[in-house]
């Protein structure tokens, strides 16, 4: 009996530390190996996310800031007026009678914005413009974050340059609180639009929200972002 006892306490005593020492290195390698693995992905999506597509923050962030802080003597950093949101409008009152041209408005609006964009419908019926309540009458986008700073980068840039005669925008068109639109006659200007595929010329409106509040904000802040309005 003392034999068996003594075998079994020696080999017992044996077996689990073996076991726990086991247990105790591949727990640690796994949480290693996920943690690595965490690490290594929220790393590298700030990375992909800021590449390319923030250029015009980071020119907002270390250029135009300062600049508005020196021509506004703002004391609180939260203060200086940013873009906020930009908005595109494509209407078409001519797709009540064609709804292939709303399909285009649609592909195209995407291809520029980079954004699926959504349809409006008319809210109520006229009958002297054949419109029933429901129907597609033109498309829209709103854009925020890298996407807007992208697509503001191209239009001040690459857009708008490619307009015939362009001698700059009017610095008139704002609301009173800072916020700006433009109007395009065509869509042709973005190179985005392949101009063989292209059924009919369409028109849109840009919006550009901030958060100034009042339009010499609103001027200084386009203007200290690159936006060539006339003089």
């Amino acid at each position: 009996m003392a034999k068996q006892t003594d075998t079994k306490g020696a080999g017992g005593a044996a077996k689990p530390p073996a076991k726990a020492a086991g247990e105790k290195k591949g727990k640690p390698e796994q949480k290693g190996g996920r943690a690595g693995a965490d690490i290594t992905i929220s790393a590298e999506r700030p990375h992909s996310s800021s590449g390319g597509k923030a250029r015009l923050r980071e020119h907002y962030l270390k250029s135009v800031v300062p600049a508005l802080t020196k021509d506004f003597s703002y004391k609180n950093p939260m203060a200086v007026p940013k873009v906020q949101k930009i908005s595109i409008n494509i209407g078409l009152g001519e797709a009540t009678g064609n709804s292939k041209l709303m399909d285009g408005a649609v592909a195209e609006l995407a291809a520029i914005a980079g954004q699926k964009p959504v349809v409006t419908k008319a809210k109520k019926s006229i009958a002297a413009f054949k419109l029933r309540e429901g129907m597609s009458i033109g498309c829209m986008v709103t854009l925020r974050g890298d996407r807007m700073y992208e697509f503001l980068d191209r239009l001040m840039n690459v857009a708008l340059p490619r307009v015939r005669d362009f001698r700059g925008v009017s610095p008139k068109s704002f609301d009173g609180r800072g916020n700006y639109t433009l109007g395009l006659k065509d869509q042709l200007i973005f190179p985005e639009i392949d101009y063989n595929k292209v059924e009919k010329t369409k028109g849109m409106n840009i919006s550009i929200t901030t958060s100034a509040r009042s339009d010499a904000e609103g001027l200084a802040l386009l203007r200290h972002m690159g936006m060539p309005f006339r003089q």
